[in-house]
């Protein structure tokens, strides 16, 4: 009956919403059952040692009669409160141990993908191919300030997941380049610190296929909960089709930005786009006005940057400026895209400059460094 109890309770805390979830990795499961086993533990001590304190409270009251002991220390007790806690501890050490040696072996990876936090998002590099992106939160801004309804995964989207196999192990190297992140995913059991200038690895072989959700969990700035995590694992087969035609669209895309070199693009296509980069990844901070958050974020509006010269605009926006929040979008966005975002800063909100800046003129400052 204890056992069938013992289940029942197990069974139970798995469906319960606020307790800690089962995952659909092996470790996960592990790093569940320890969870258990030392909850269960815990509850049983509290029951026993809750239990004989209001016994001796009711059973030996004074109103009662009971005459109270009077004795000092005795030996056998000494002893057995010091080996019975030991005991304990050994019997959840154990378990405890294999887990973490077991959650810390990464060796001997099917595939091992490179994880860079960044105020605000995340960048995936698949060490064994050439793919390589960046994950944006995809909530829409209206729904972020309540003109839209809100969607069931709110500020749990992204425009581009991580795409893992499944029933292969996938290591993780979890750095950042700017402040400190946490790339946590619950379904994995992994929550690992993204330090600049270090690597965290992780691991995790993922045995069901699906889509998998998480978040930043290390207070990084004005924008961290704005910082999901998306992994979709699929089977290895699929995986690997996957790949592959990434891997094409992006040699692909490479070869047509060096047509752009050659090319020049009209001063409506140009605020076009630029606006909608803009938006997307520099508004944030700037705002959409281009007036930025005095004190925090200067503005573009009428700024020495965007009004001055060219080629300085455009290393601020490559490279950005260490020891600020500006970031560097170099490798974030491609020449046509920062070509066409910094032509919109230099003509929005009366700038009024006329420059329009190519991806030759973008390409000649990368080159130049």
């Amino acid at each position: 009956m204890a056992l069938i109890a013992l289940l029942s309770t197990s069974a139970l805390a798995n469906d319960m919403r606020l307790n800690l979830t089962k995952g659909v990795s092996d470790i996960s499961a592990q790093v569940y059952d320890l969870h258990m086993t030392i909850f269960i533990i815990c509850v049983v001590i509290g029951v026993v040692v809750f239990g004989a304190m209001f016994y001796s409270m009711v059973m030996h009251r004074k109103s009662r009669g009971v005459k109270p002991a009077n004795f000092h220390e005795s030996t056998k007790v000494e002893i057995v409160w010091t080996i019975i806690p030991f005991i304990i501890l050994i019997g959840i050490a154990i378990p405890a141990a294999k887990t973490l040696v077991a959650m810390e072996d990464p060796s001997d990876p099917d595939v091992t993908v490179l994880i860079t936090g960044s105020q605000w998002k995340w960048h995936y590099k698949y060490m064994d191919s050439d793919v390589e992106y960046y994950s944006v939160l995809a909530t829409q801004q209206d729904q972020i300030h309540n003109k839209l309804e809100k969607g069931d995964n709110y500020l749990l989207e992204v425009d581009r997941p991580l795409v893992v196999p499944t029933n292969k192990k996938v290591r993780f190297l979890i750095t950042s380049d700017d402040v400190i992140h946490a790339w946590w995913m619950p379904a994995f059991a992994i929550k690992k610190d993204a330090n600049p200038g270090f690597i965290n690895e992780a691991w995790t072989r993922v045995n069901e296929p699906g889509i998998y959700r998480g978040q930043c969990a290390e207070l990084c700035g004005k924008d961290h909960g704005f910082m999901p995590i998306v992994v979709i694992a699929k089977e290895p087969a699929e995986y690997q089709a996957w790949i592959d035609e990434q891997a094409a669209i992006q040699r692909k895309a490479k070869e047509e930005e060096q047509k752009l070199l050659a090319m020049n693009m009209e001063m409506d296509e140009l605020m076009t786009l630029g606006e909608k980069v803009y938006l997307s990844t520099c508004a944030a901070c700037h705002q959409g006005n281009g007036e930025g958050l005095p004190g925090i974020f200067p503005a573009l509006k009428g700024s020495p940057i965007a009004t001055g010269n060219m080629s300085k605009h455009i290393e601020t926006v490559v490279n950005g400026v260490s020891g600020t929040a500006m970031q560097a979008f170099g490798k974030q966005l491609s020449l046509k895209e920062l070509a066409a975002v910094i032509t919109f800063e230099r003509n929005a909100w009366g700038n009024s400059t006329g420059d329009t800046v190519q991806a030759k003129d973008v390409n000649a400052v990368i080159k130049g460094q």
